[in-house]
């Protein structure tokens, strides 16, 4: 059965590229009951759009087999990264140097707006803007 596409879900050939990490996580002692693109998308969709696992929409396989096979890719390993943040990177990756880009970006962005009060903090209180009556 066909699956609809949603905008989370990575191609087959982006999936091809990452396969091997996915599966070095459990080692494989029956066949595989769903595809595990399919799984990986679902875990896509929901970090993607932040819903719950039982939202999780009807044609993708069940919620507690994505949940399952997501709490084992988010396992940190030996070198502090797990396996999900691997494969993701490596698609990062991948997409910069077929885009012609260089493996790692040249340039980064501090938005200075997140840190607001640092250094005053202790002598007076930040109230987002709130109009005060003093």
């Amino acid at each position: 059965m066909m699956r609809k596409s949603y905008p989370s879900d990575v191609t087959r050939e982006q999936f091809e590229l990452i396969r091997h990490h996915l599966e070095s996580a459990k080692k494989a002692t029956h066949p595989r009951t769903y595809d595990l693109y399919d799984i990986f998308c679902a875990v896509l969709y929901v970090v993607r759009e932040g819903c719950r696992w039982r939202s999780l929409p009807h044609d993708f396989p069940k919620w507690e087999n994505c949940y399952k096979h997501y709490v084992t890719w988010k396992a940190k390993g030996d070198d502090g990264m797990s396996i999900f943040d691997k494969a993701l990177a490596e698609l990062v990756l991948s997409e910069r140097l077929i885009s012609g880009r260089q493996p790692r970006p040249s340039l980064g962005i501090v938005d200075a707006k997140s840190v607001k009060n640092v250094f005053t903090a202790n002598e007076k209180g930040y109230d987002a803007g709130k109009k005060s009556l003093e």
